[in-house]
């Protein structure tokens, strides 16, 4: 910390004691997605259990009568490739590593879930926020194509990106 008061980390404006504090109030449950998807379905007559710590990965929304499961993964902390899951400039490696090892944790996850006989739809954050957003109404109609249809192991959704976007019927990857 130089003596005017401003951060001496290259790249970044924030104090690191400002930067815990944002990143203190980033939450992991209870996401807009996550409550967007949640309310939507429900209104259709879904009804689910949320972050079950007995599934691996601690899914976010379960629905055990069906035995299917959506993981809403937020572009940044998933490491997706799209426009809202850049690394960070600052501390580099650190966040390369952590990010690494998220998605190897979410491998294991839809390993052991897929296992047990889980269908797993994946729902990333850029398909409801950012530039390459689909209509919200056609997300929830993909998540609730993927809840009528049992022959549909693992699904995505995700945003528009080099022209595809919608309900993928393959592994998620």
């Amino acid at each position: 910390m130089s003596e005017g008061g401003e951060s001496t980390n290259s790249g970044d404006v924030l104090t690191p004691e400002q930067r815990s504090l944002c990143m203190s109030r980033i939450r992991s449950r209870d996401t807009k997605p996550e409550i967007l998807i949640r309310r939507a379905l429900f209104a259709r007559g879904y009804r689910y259990r949320l972050h079950d710590r007995k599934r691996p990965g601690r899914p976010d929304i379960v629905f055990p009568g069906r035995r299917a499961l959506i993981l809403i993964h937020g572009c940044f902390w998933h490491a997706h490739g799209c426009h809202l899951s850049a690394t960070p400039a600052t501390r580099r490696e650190f966040w390369e590593n952590k990010l690494r090892e998220n998605r190897a944790r979410d491998s294991r996850a839809l390993s052991a879930l897929s296992l047990a006989g889980w269908r797993v739809l994946i729902v990333w954050e850029c398909a409801l926020r950012g530039k390459g957003r689909q209509d919200p109404v056609a997300v929830i109609d993909a998540c609730e194509r993927f809840l009528n249809h049992p022959e549909m192991r693992e699904a995505v959704i995700e945003g528009w990106r080099s022209g595809v976007a919608g309900l993928r019927l393959e592994s998620p990857s």
